[in-house]
């Protein structure tokens, strides 16, 4: 009887809320606010009605809100329209408002103008009232199952991934061979493809054995822990731990020659820790949501996740297989905003083979524009754990299939050692890797036309189906579909005596008309500043040189727009070079000297100055003035001609601040 009387008085709280505010209220959290206690908090997603009134400023200055390489990325998609509306950060005063009563932010999206935190059923029916909120949702949580199994090695598997032939390819890829020959990668290496210039964001459930031999090369520029908020994750002082994270990662970007290679083992690398392996419910769709966001913000070109959302154990709430319809999980949601950007969404379908419902689709997969990959055995036959469609609204999935059984991958403990594991976890880095691959030969390539490419290309092109999907990847097959005019096997940018030497190869060119030498300094845009005339079509290989004497700033960089003559573009990935200024003022002496009637005067700035640079005669006259003016930190050469001065002793002077030198030369006629 006392819990029929508490249940009648929740529903009577609930009841007093006028009808317009429950419309705020989703279903879902509805119900589930009729069983809480009333100190009981629980997580939501709390969505704003607008972002406030000063907005403009962000349209007009974009680099405001994510970063240069990120507006590269998005121009593929909207040259014109770099930012929209859900780009723009969230009105900061609303989310003060709900904080001052009682609301805990977990995460922020700009994408979906929402918070993600912890509230009190209090909590919740007082900030209803409030006209700034649109609506508020509970956010999914979900039970995860131990789907992916890592397990040593034995002479049975040893048996089933073949060994490399010898003298065949570039690379010696150990016991990796199998599971990158089966999607023809070693082809794609030995032509010079690895990644370079292209950055991936491994989402995992953290990355706990970055000590590991296989990572000794790999460049990692950004890292964060989304479960607790931290730069660090591994498992340090932290909750979850992140062995599974380590297996994905060393098989999309492991580089240890003659034990393990990754299809893509030179990109660059963003790791995001998302899920909670410590708790009941690890897997949140908020964390992955923050993680993508923030990845995009950076300029991330490819996305890998290993994770699934579906069912979970009672009492949490689950999307079901009707839900995989590519416009109800939140999560989907995301990563089909993510694709609009420019980023190449790469996701596990699913290890959910076994269900008996129409599908067995776990969200992202079931997005419109994510790649869902599903996974074979050495053989190229589907495994039985390998999730499948249709989506509920009738499209093919998975899109494609790599290699997820028996897969050979790091350790999590140990550095030296390796492991065999099972799941599409592994078939999805391996498919993401083969995608920057892509990327690197031609970079102005969509998630759209990666995906034609992928699905012409692929073993099953032409008989798709929804346990296969276009079939197993053939990154061979691809490139040679990609339109590559101009073969660039190197570009490289080398400071050297106060100018940058731009250096880069071609192996073989097509319809070549040159190349637009581009420039940019950190917060700016790239600007032209040469161009180079190619060489048409030949089969020779060619290297070319640009030097750049205007120098500004100690981060310069740099790219190469390939035109044809039927006026196609394409672009190279940025180099960039770091300058390292004098620490001080420096007058150095002619050279040479004596001379006749030239010599070049040369000196150091060590900040940011007004300089003059005076030649004065033996009498203390001044003859002439080759500088006037404010100069950045830097090393300058000037040229002086004293053809119309009589042979003598000159004297000249530099003034930069409170720094004055004055150095002795002599012409000789």
């Amino acid at each position: 009887m006392k819990k029929i009387i508490l249940m009648l008085g929740i529903l009577s709280s609930i009841s007093i809320i006028p009808q317009t505010v429950l419309q705020k209220i989703s279903p879902a959290l509805e119900t589930k606010l009729t069983s809480l206690n009333p100190e009981e908090k629980i997580l939501v997603w709390i969505y704003f009605t607008d972002k406030g009134n000063s907005i403009e400023s962000y349209y007009s200055n974009p680099q405001l809100v994510v970063s240069e390489k990120s507006l590269q990325r998005r121009a593929k998609v909207n040259s014109e329209n770099l930012i929209d509306y859900n780009d723009l950060p969230l009105y900061q005063q609303y989310i003060q408002s709900i904080v001052d009563n009682g609301f805990q932010v977990k995460q922020k999206s700009r994408w979906l103008n929402a918070v993600s935190g912890y509230a009190d059923r209090n909590t919740i029916e007082h900030i209803l009232s409030f006209s700034f909120i649109k609506s508020i949702d509970e956010v999914k949580s979900f039970k995860k199952s131990e789907d992916e199994l890592e397990f040593n090695q034995t002479e049975t598997e040893k048996f089933l991934n073949s060994p490399q032939p010898e003298g065949v390819h570039s690379l010696n890829y150990g016991q990796s061979y199998t599971q990158l020959n089966q999607l023809q990668v070693p082809a794609v290496h030995d032509l010079g493809f690895d990644g370079s210039g292209v950055t991936i964001c491994v989402m995992d459930a953290g990355f706990n054995n970055l000590a590991h031999v296989a990572f000794d090369s790999m460049n990692i520029i950004a890292m964060w822990d989304f479960v607790n908020g931290d730069p660090n994750v591994g498992d340090e002082g932290d909750m979850g731990t992140g062995s599974h994270g380590t297996n994905t990662l060393s098989v999309i970007g492991g580089y240890a020659p003659g034990n393990l290679i990754g299809p893509a083992y030179r990109s660059n690398y963003i790791l995001a820790k998302t899920e909670n392996t410590d708790s009941e419910t690890p897997v949140e769709e908020d964390n992955w949501v923050a993680a993508i966001e923030w990845a995009d913000s950076i300029g991330v070109d490819v996305t890998s996740t290993s994770l699934g959302y579906l069912e979970y154990d009672p009492p949490f709430t689950s999307y079901t297989w009707q839900d995989m319809n590519g416009n109800t999980a939140v999560i989907t949601i995301a990563a089909d905003l993510a694709v609009k950007k420019g980023i190449v969404v790469v996701n596990s379908a699913g290890n959910e083979g076994w269900r008996s419902t129409p599908n067995s689709l776990v969200a992202p997969a079931d997005g419109d524009s994510v790649f869902a990959i599903g996974a074979v055995d050495a053989s190229g036959t589907r495994v039985s754990f390998s999730s499948f469609g249709p989506t509920f609204d009738g499209r093919i999935k998975p899109d494609f299939m790599a290699m997820g059984s028996n897969v050979y991958a790091a350790r999590s403990s140990g550095t030296t050692q390796y492991t065999y594991v099972s799941g599409t976890s592994f078939s999805c880095p391996l498919s993401a890797g083969v995608v920057a691959l892509l990327l690197q030969a031609n970079p102005n390539l969509t998630p759209i036309q990666l995906r034609t490419i992928l699905r012409q290309t692929s073993s099953r092109s032409n008989t798709p189906d929804n346990f296969y999907g276009w079939g197993i990847i053939r990154a061979l097959d691809a490139l040679n579909e990609i339109a590559v005019p101009v073969e660039l096997t190197s570009f490289t940018a080398n400071y050297t005596g106060n100018s940058v030497e731009l250096t880069w190869t071609t192996s073989t060119e097509k319809n070549n008309y040159g190349f637009e030498v581009q420039k940019r300094y950190d917060g700016e845009q790239y600007q032209s500043i040469a161009f180079i005339n190619g060489n048409g079509t030949t089969t020779n290989r060619i290297t070319y040189n640009y030097t750049d004497k205007d120098i500004k700033s100690n981060k310069i960089y740099y790219r190469l727009k390939q035109i044809d003559y039927n006026g196609d573009e394409s672009y190279t990935a940025e180099v960039s070079v770091d300058i390292q200024f004098p620490e001080n003022f420096i007058l150095y002496q002619n050279f040479p000297n004596p001379f006749n009637p030239t010599t070049s005067l040369r000196y150091a700035i060590g900040s940011r100055q007004f300089v003059t640079l005076k030649v004065y005669d033996l009498l203390g006259r001044e003859i002439t003035t080759l500088v006037n003016e404010e100069k950045l930190p830097g090393v300058y050469d000037i040229e002086f001609n004293a053809s119309k001065l009589s042979s003598g002793t000159y004297f000249y002077k530099l003034q930069a601040g409170d720094y004055s030198e004055i150095k002795k030369m002599i012409l000789l006629k």
